[in-house]
């Protein structure tokens, strides 16, 4: 099976992983494992795998160190993290960290299967859209030039990179240019509906892709603050001025 069919589970319980490991094989996917956070970080950064579930809780190296250490490297490696906590600020900590998804354990494996597919399926369409022999024309803003299709965004002809979430972001941004969108509802959109209640995760990813896109984060050009109501993408006459 090829390298790029391989999914990464650093978790140091190995009951769940051959459990994890059964079903996703039935799927149709291998799974390489490792049991603490160092040789995690170091198999995710020197093979080719298409997903990494990752545990909070790890020998060596704890989740949320690993999850920030991959992003510094691979901005979209998707990431799914384990949690054996409830506090809201694992969860929370775990997403500003630049995981894609999480699940709290236990979980049930219907569930933990849905969020695999919903992940990888993001994956296959991004794939997809990446192989198309036609391809829209990439969207401009001055500098700012942004490839929905191949999910590539570069500044002044220089490559930035995003999180999947930042680049999901900025997609629904562009796409809809002076349409304001308040926390929740971008939390509904980008994140899904069980992330109810994570207002500051949006924050935090806005800030971060101000830092990415804009030539003065605090006095940005392209994602504006309506205070007490939201965020919008500027229009393309705002924009000429």
């Amino acid at each position: 099976m090829a390298a790029t069919n391989k999914i990464l589970i650093i978790e140091d319980d190995p009951i769940i992983v051959d459990v994890i490991e059964i079903h996703l094989n039935d799927l149709g996917y291998t799974l390489d494992r490792a049991l603490d956070g160092e040789s995690g970080l170091e198999k995710a950064l020197t093979h080719d795998y298409l997903l990494i579930i990752l545990d909070l809780m790890l020998p060596k190296m704890n989740g949320l160190d690993v999850c920030k250490a991959i992003r510094s490297k691979n901005a979209h490696l998707p990431i799914l993290m384990l949690t054996a906590r409830s506090e809201e600020l694992d969860k929370v900590l775990g997403l500003e960290f630049g995981a894609d998804d999480y699940i709290t354990k236990p979980f049930g494996i219907r569930e933990f299967i849905a969020r695999v597919k919903a992940i990888l399926r993001r994956v296959e369409v991004d794939k997809e859209a990446g192989n198309k022999e036609e391809q829209e024309t990439p969207l401009e803003f001055g500098d700012l030039k942004i490839d929905l299709l191949k999910r590539k965004v570069s500044k002044a002809g220089k490559t930035v990179e995003l999180t999947g979430k930042e680049f999901d972001l900025l997609s629904l941004f562009v796409k809809n240019p002076g349409r304001v969108y308040n926390r929740q509802e971008l939390l509904d959109i980008v994140w899904g509906y069980h992330y109810n209640g994570y207002d500051h995760t949006v924050n935090s990813h806005i800030n971060r892709l101000r830092n990415k896109i804009e030539k003065d984060p605090a006095n940005p050009r392209f994602l504006k603050t309506l205070w007490g109501v939201g965020y919008r993408f500027s229009e393309p006459e705002e924009l000429e001025t």
